[in-house]
């Protein structure tokens, strides 16, 4: 089994460009590719899961713990005879000033080696002295190659190699040329997701035709090949059986769902039925409702327009239909959305609006306390429990009463208003938090729960 870790010494340097290539590019060449994505995000798994054709895992030391990490990583590994892990910012960054948490600890936890890709941008002999300073900052960590990325030319390519040749151990393993056909349009989360670009087919081709003319596949199995450590994880708990229909938004405006909570959903006995809140003129018949996080903003007219679903949607939360929304999908269940100087009506069920900032409101990790108006299981008969939790946006409510009633106390992180997250109401609970279905926080299970309950 071929097993790396693709890093950078920062954040957009390239890096998704270059897995998805790579994951297409070795797809096609007869490989089953695994994918992951080191940390909290949704956009970049999107294309890594198109690129391979199956579902691109999450490992997060945030809100998962080491052995778990590890248990994910194995289970999903299994089969394949590549994988990948998409690293994210730089090799060494990370929350924890001693690098617990950073793309290089994930590589010494699940001993796997690490191909850094660079933006060598204005650069050329300068990079001998950065790879010196990356392989000597930690030893443990083993970097098979580098791959140059956005490269002006042959002449800066030729000064580039005989720098890290001269100076370095270091294999190239490929350079990249400069090119805005490579480019994936970013917004205010990141990138554009696999499912709104119009031609994400066509792009992932000719990344995969690029990157694999560019780098040396070759070579890049060779020097992460023969990594097959394995390891003994728990079975998969046993699926209950189906005795639920939970109604999922799935379509351009929510699409922010890891993979291991829709499993989850099976396991738990709730088959999920999607519906389009952009196209669909009702819910289907369904027992409960997940709208997940997405980019509501990007299609607020269109959403607004269909009346239709959003009075089938605020009449099944109202008459007492058991919801989560998060974060997308919280607004969605607001009153109104501003973006500009542009205001459109939405569901209503939460008394609020949604105001759309120019800079982020509440961005990263979350940590949050549970309080007993807590509406699931288990949660609400605890004692206060804290949670780890991740978010991203950049709207905020305005408006919502003072009365209005809250299930989290925000202890890290922003949520509605720095302070609370967690609206509730009927059966509703709406939050700006991202929740993950782990060992810590069985969210899923207690979801279902709650819906299986409430008839």
């Amino acid at each position: 089994m071929n097993r790396f870790l693709i890093s950078a010494a920062h954040r957009s340097s390239g890096k998704t460009v270059v897995s998805a290539g790579l994951a297409t590019a070795l797809t096609r060449r007869g490989h089953k590719v695994s994918t992951f994505k080191k940390g909290p995000d949704y956009i970049d798994p999107m294309w890594l899961g198109l690129a391979c054709g199956q579902p691109c895992w999450n490992l997060d030391f945030f809100t998962m713990g080491r052995d778990e990490i590890r248990e994910c990583f194995v289970r999903q590994s299994a089969g394949a005879d590549v994988v990948l892990i998409e690293g994210n910012k730089g090799l060494f960054d990370g929350l924890d000033v001693e690098g617990g948490d950073s793309n290089a600890a994930l590589a010494k936890l699940l001993n796997i080696p690490v191909v850094l890709v660079i933006d060598v941008t204005g650069m050329t002999r300068g990079i001998a002295p950065l790879l010196s300073g990356y392989i000597a900052f930690d030893p443990d960590v083993r970097i098979a190659g580098v791959v140059l990325n956005r490269v002006a030319g042959p002449r800066q390519e030729h000064k580039l190699r005989a720098a890290i040749d001269r100076y370095t151990d270091l294999t190239v393993l490929g350079a990249i040329p400069r090119s805005e056909e490579l480019h994936i349009e970013e917004r205010h989360l990141g990138l554009v997701t696999s499912a709104e670009h119009d031609r994400a087919d066509i792009w992932l081709d000719s990344v995969a035709k690029t990157v694999d003319a560019a780098v040396d596949i070759e070579a890049l199995l060779g020097l992460t090949d023969g990594f097959t450590e394995k390891m003994l994880v728990e079975p998969v708990k046993k699926k209950q059986t189906v005795d639920l229909r939970v109604g999922i938004a799935r379509d351009k405006a929510f699409g922010f769902y890891y993979p291991d909570d829709l499993a989850a959903f099976s396991r738990a006995g709730a088959e999920l039925v999607p519906f389009d809140t952009l196209n669909d003129q009702q819910l289907p018949d369904v027992d409960g409702l997940f709208i997940g996080g997405g980019f509501p903003e990007q299609f607020m007219d269109q959403l607004s327009a269909n009346k239709r679903m959003l009075e089938s949607v605020r009449k099944f939360i109202e008459e007492g239909g058991p919801a989560y929304a998060e974060c997308g999908g919280l607004m969605y269940l607001c009153r109104s959305m501003r973006l500009s100087d542009a205001v459109v009506e939405l569901v209503g069920v939460i008394p609020a609006d949604v105001v759309m900032e120019d800079r982020p409101v509440g961005r990263g990790y979350m940590v949050c306390t549970s309080t007993a108006a807590h509406p699931w299981p288990n949660v609400a008969r605890a004692a206060p429990q804290s949670y780890r939790f991740h978010e991203f946006h950049y709207s905020r409510l305005m408006n919502l009463s003072d009365s209005s009633e809250t299930v989290f106390e925000v202890n890290r992180g922003y949520g509605i208003d720095g302070k609370i997250d967690g609206y509730v109401c009927h059966n509703l609970l709406a939050t700006y938090a991202h929740q993950r279905q782990v060992c810590d926080n069985p969210w899923v299970d207690r979801f279902v729960e709650f819906v299986r309950g409430c008839h």
